[in-house]
């Protein structure tokens, strides 16, 4: 099993066009909890411009989430003008397939971008995607990702960050 990504940043803002021409990526799977909102729901006027910026640029975005609460996920998708997913099952393959499937791209020109190692990057790894971790937008976490925060903080320390990876 794969536990580390190919790329680790500190914010999503940090991924650019040409980081993403760089590495022949045209879509992106997007987490929404701690990825692109904290733990009140808050949309940073920062994430949206750099989603319509980088969709300007002819990338394509899609939410995948794995909770049930569909009037947050919808929120956020509203908002960035992108489709979304929820009640993932992350790291199952099945969420990441689908939307795969549906952008009709292929698994290697996809990256997933996610706060959690034990979720977003092994389930992108396991589909051959390239995954990119960045830090949780809030110290605040709910309490079935809490408890693994001590154990990829353990992880990410072996991890240079802004240096492409293959492990």
């Amino acid at each position: 099993m794969k536990i580390y990504p190919n790329l680790y940043l500190t914010t999503i803002q940090e991924i650019t066009i040409g980081l993403l021409m760089k590495n022949k990526i045209k879509a992106l799977i997007l987490d929404v909890d701690n990825t692109l909102i904290d733990y009140h729901k808050n949309l940073s006027e920062e994430v949206i411009q750099w989603s319509q910026k980088l969709q300007g640029q002819g990338i394509k975005m899609y939410i995948l989430s794995n909770t049930n609460k569909e009037e947050k996920v919808k929120a956020v998708a509203k908002k960035l003008e992108i489709p979304y997913e929820m009640f993932a099952k992350k790291p199952f393959k099945k969420g990441f397939q689908k939307v795969q499937q549906i952008l009709n791209i292929k698994p290697e020109n996809i990256a997933v971008v996610g706060d959690q190692i034990f979720t977003d990057i092994i389930g992108g790894n396991r589909c051959n995607m390239f995954t990119i971790l960045v830090d949780p937008v809030d110290k605040k976490d709910y309490w079935y990702t809490a408890w693994k925060r001590p154990i990829e903080n353990k992880i990410k320390k072996k991890i240079v960050k802004g240096e492409i990876h293959v492990f």
